[in-house]
This record gives C-alpha cells, structure tokens and sequence, in this order.
C-alpha cells in the first residue's frame, strides 16, 4: 500500500493564510525571528517569503520594518471594481461549463452555511470557499489564477462585511441565487447576481468604514 506523506506549506502559504485569517492585520509587524518560531522554519525561507510579499503589496515598509498593509478608500474601489468584473465572469462561465457535481456542491455550501449565521468569521472563511468553487467551476485556469491574486488582496481589509447586522442573511440569498442561474445555465443572470453580489457588500464595507471614521471637528 502507497504511503501518504503529509503536504508541508512553504513559508510564503503559512504567512498568507495568517494574514488571511487574521492572526497578523493591517499594520502589525512581521518579524523574521518570530515568524520562523510561530512556524517552525529557518531564516531563509521567511525572509525570502516577506520579500515576495511585499513586491505583492501585502505588506509595506514603517521605517525598516515590515508591516501588514492596508488598503485605503481608492485603492478599495479599485480592488471592488476589478473583483466586480472578474467574478461575474467567473460566474457566466461556469453557467457555461459547470458539472452537474459542481451545481450539487455550490447548493450544498448555501443550506449548510446557514448554520453559521451567528458567527460572521466563519460565514467568511465559508463566503471565501463559496467564491473560490465558482472560481473553479468556471473551468479557465488563467481567470482563477487572477481572482487569487484580488483574493489575496482582499485579506488587506481589517474586518468582513459579513459582520455587518443582517448582511450575512442577505449574503446567503445572494449565493443561492446566483447557484440558481448557474444551474439554469443562465450566463446572462450568472453574471448579474454575481456582480450585484459584490457591489452589495462594497456598499455594506464602505458603511461599516464610514461609521468608523473619527468624526471632523
């Protein structure tokens, strides 16, 4: 019998899904010494990853520090403008190319995410593996592989807007929607509700951001 070794993630995965999952936010710094403790590796590989990340823009340079970034309101618009576009893509093409099978997940992510209503940092590593399984089902490796790069940037972003009250509810009627033109084979509609998906939880971020702001004396 075959034996199965256990798949090791490199430096450069371990630091992105911290990032992702909010063990480091925007502004904390990073720390060669700690992050190779925390994850059990050497030197090398950490700083070689730091370096990768900040020619990505995921992190930025305080002084001869290196920091999580953040993202401010232009370049926000900018990320929902592009992320708008590529997911409603995503979504008419696997209206096109969807299997039976892929339909059957997207359904089953809709009712068993209801249970997580009450918990908006699940509802959002749940809304990740939503999107990431239209991204696959739309069957074009070059478009997955540019919704990466704008999924990477989007854990820039210190809170989800799924934590916003009611949103999460409203979120999972948008997803169940959109699974529902998939499965029609609607490209047109695919697309719609997708890109409305995403302008909705703009609109809900830039609220969320706005009832943060110190107000101007």
């Amino acid at each position: 019998m075959k034996e199965f070794k256990p798949v090791h993630k490199d430096a450069y995965t371990l630091i992105l899904e911290a990032i992702d999952t909010g063990i480091y936010r925007p502004g904390d710094r990073l720390v060669e010494s700690e992050l190779a403790d925390r994850f059990g590796v050497s030197r090398t590989p950490i700083r070689e990853a730091l370096q990768r990340l900040e020619t990505q823009s995921l992190l930025a340079r305080d002084g001869r520090s290196l920091i999580v970034a953040s993202l401010d309101h232009n370049q926000l618009s900018e990320l929902y403008v592009v992320r708008s576009e590529l997911e409603g893509l995503a979504a008419r093409l696997a209206a096109r190319h969807a299997t039976a099978e892929e339909v059957r997940v997207l359904k089953d992510m809709v009712a068993e995410d209801q249970a997580l209503l009450d918990n908006p940092a699940a509802l959002a590593r749940a809304n990740r593996r939503f999107h990431k399984q239209i991204h696959l089902a739309s069957h074009n490796r070059y478009l997955v592989q540019q919704l990466d790069l704008v999924h990477r940037s989007m854990a820039l972003m210190a809170t989800t807007s799924l934590a916003a009250e009611g949103r999460g509810e409203v979120a999972l009627a948008e997803h169940a929607a959109i699974v529902d033109a998939i499965e029609k084979r609607d490209e047109a509609q695919a697309y719609a509700a997708l890109k409305e998906h995403i302008s909705k939880a703009f609109m809900t971020r830039l609220k969320l951001d706005s009832a943060r702001a110190p107000l101007l004396g």
